[in-house]
């Protein structure tokens, strides 16, 4: 994923990475909403975007190196469900993107304690 590059090589820690690839992706997911005049193209890329990160995040929570508490895996696990059925209905035309917006967020402020405390494990 070409933003993973341009912002690993920006940042210092996995909080920090995660928390940076959310605030990227989540933006541009604003933007489509925000925007009367987006294109098909940049509509379709966000979805895409997020998907891949959501996506990415699920299969690193599966690796038995991830030292989340299981509880947290499995809630982060369900979450990734609900964006991946949430993402098609947006495609659909059934739902707009305001709902895979609030999660994004809800998982940048569960990471900014981390990065106020400091550099930690995160996404392997």
């Amino acid at each position: 994923m070409k933003a993973y590059g341009e912002v690993a090589r920006r940042t210092a820690s996995d909080r920090q990475l995660e928390f940076a690839l959310f605030m990227q992706i989540t933006t541009a997911l604003e933007n489509v909403l925000d925007s009367g005049r987006v294109s098909l193209s940049d509509w379709a890329d966000a979805i895409n975007r997020n998907q891949q990160l959501w996506t990415i995040l699920a299969a690193d929570l599966m690796l038995p190196s991830n030292a989340l508490p299981d509880d947290l895996k499995r809630r982060l696990l369900l979450l990734s469900e609900f964006v991946r059925r949430t993402s098609l209905k947006v495609l659909a035309g059934e739902e707009d993107v305001s709902g895979l917006i609030e999660i994004n967020k809800a998982v940048m402020a569960g990471l900014v304690p981390d990065l106020l405390d400091g550099p930690d494990e995160g996404i392997n």
